[in-house]
């Protein structure tokens, strides 16, 4: 039997993004966000409102990026998400993480988090049925402590998965199918 929940914002799991901007006199303004997606092969989504000082720094720089969270780094993706940089403009530099300039666009790439999705900004959009930021992504970087030869190894990432249900934070880290091949067995 199934039972009615509450619940409405009841997908998971739901990713742990670290948005990073510049903010106006060049420090380093990060966010957690949790709503957000692949738009297109290239582009990203992010359901963020106009009243988040990232946003702000997003249309005046024309840039982000997009770090994957991890489980080594779940307390300071917490507190990007409980901490405004609307009312708390050094909160970066207290997380005592640290950044590097990304080559290509007018962002920051936060060193500690292993996946980085550098963003070009495209529009925002504001209408009946949601908003949000979209980018183009022009490069993604991986740390090699979690690379297989060429490729992104999950496993070592530790991603973290934020739980809707319980506000929960749960790591991402077994593999436990192949896609566009486990289904073919049922043809």
């Amino acid at each position: 039997m199934r039972k009615n929940i509450k619940t409405t914002e009841a997908i998971f799991p739901m990713p742990v993004l670290m948005i990073a901007t510049y903010n106006e006199d060049g420090s380093v303004d990060v966010m957690n966000a949790a709503w957000g997606t692949m738009l297109e092969r290239d582009q990203v989504i992010l359901n963020l409102t106009e009243t988040h000082k990232t946003v702000k720094n997003i249309k005046a720089r024309k840039a982000f990026t997009v770090s994957i969270a991890d489980a080594a780094h779940v307390v300071e993706a917490d507190y990007f998400g409980v901490v405004s940089g609307n009312n708390t403009p050094d909160k970066f530099a207290k997380s005592g993480l640290t950044t590097t300039k990304s080559k290509l666009v007018d962002a920051p790439i936060i060193n500690e988090f292993p996946l980085c999705m550098e963003c070009e900004f495209i529009q925002y959009q504001d209408d009946e049925y949601g908003c949000g930021v979209i980018g183009k992504v022009v490069n993604t970087t991986a740390d090699e402590s979690v690379m297989n030869g060429d490729n992104v190894d999950i496993t070592k990432v530790a991603a973290i998965a934020f739980d809707p249900y319980t506000h929960g934070y749960y790591k991402v880290t077994e593999r436990v199918g192949n896609a566009f091949k486990d289904g073919l067995k049922l043809r």
